[in-house]
């Protein structure tokens, strides 16, 4: 009879041909150690149930919890990043943009789809921060501008969700002028009277609050994201004082007037309609 253990000479091992390990992605650990198994996770809406945590989903699974039925046309798909400024540190940037779309299967940071939610048409924008950090750069200022276009044309309501590390490095002022397009399309879509929502998720920092995240009809948040511009260590060193417990969080920033209501994510389809319909008197949907 095989032991199901190997005595090592520095304490209890278990023997690595013996070892059953748990396949992968078959749990998910919060970051309070609540486990869960991934199948109940996907169904609470990527939250895990007993402590509430949000897990950073991306553009799949907010596509899935919004349109009707999952149903939408995705606009600019084939959209994607060049290199014009032959920009390299430990690599070239040309070679990371090649990685990132091998590993993600996306062609860039966001993501837009056009479709049905709660029986009425919507334009969904959404980042996704396993591409390079959700970084904002010329491809995701431009399919955000055809986004708003297609929303003036269609007068479609807009919905922006941003999770994002802030503006790409590795496009320079290219990045930066990002900031000021997408701010005057949206003011476009304003003169219009076409409905922005902006939804902050864990984490939108940088030029993206500095832009877009900030610039809603309605600002609204999932529970506990981050949202700030400097990281706080940045902050500190900047005015020299301690912060605040929470400081950036989705509820302090609540408290200090820059969102208007943090939304759970199991309720969030349900409020963004809500509020669409109050905003353009349309009989409430359940």
């Amino acid at each position: 009879m095989t032991s199901w253990f190997k005595r090592k000479e520095k304490g209890i091992q278990t023997a690595t041909e013996e070892k059953k390990d748990t396949p992968k992605g078959l749990w998910y650990k919060s970051p309070t150690g609540k486990i869960v198994e991934s199948e109940v996770l996907a169904e609470n809406f990527y939250v895990s149930p007993e402590d509430d945590y949000h897990v950073r989903i991306g553009s799949k699974e907010y596509f899935e919890i919004l349109f009707d039925d999952n149903k939408f046309k995705e606009l600019d798909a084939k959209l994607t990043s060049k290199d014009p400024l032959k920009f390299e540190d430990t690599k070239k940037y040309s070679e990371r943009l090649k990685a990132a779309q091998k590993r993600t299967g996306l062609k860039d940071a966001i993501r837009t789809g056009v479709g049905k939610s709660s029986g009425k048409e919507l334009v969904i924008s959404c980042m996704d921060f396993s591409f390079i950090g959700g970084s904002m750069g010329s491809v995701v200022g431009e399919k955000i501008a055809r986004a708003i276009d297609y929303s003036i044309k269609n007068k479609v309501p807009y919905l922006l969700i941003s999770k994002s590390g802030g503006a790409r490095m590795m496009e320079a002022a290219l990045s930066l002028m990002q900031l000021a397009k997408t701010a005057a399309k949206l003011a476009q879509l304003a003169e219009v009277g076409v409905p922005y929502i902006s939804l902050c998720t864990d984490p939108t920092t940088g030029g993206t609050t500095a832009s877009y995240a900030m610039l809603g009809d309605i600002n609204i948040a999932e529970p506990g994201a981050l949202i700030g511009f400097a990281g706080s260590r940045v902050v500190k060193d900047a005015t020299g004082k301690e912060l605040p417990p929470g400081f950036q969080s989705a509820e302090f920033v609540l408290e200090h007037g820059f969102l208007d209501f943090i939304v759970h994510r199991k309720n969030l389809k349900k409020k963004v309609n809500q509020y669409l319909d109050l905003i353009q008197n349309n009989p409430i949907r359940n």
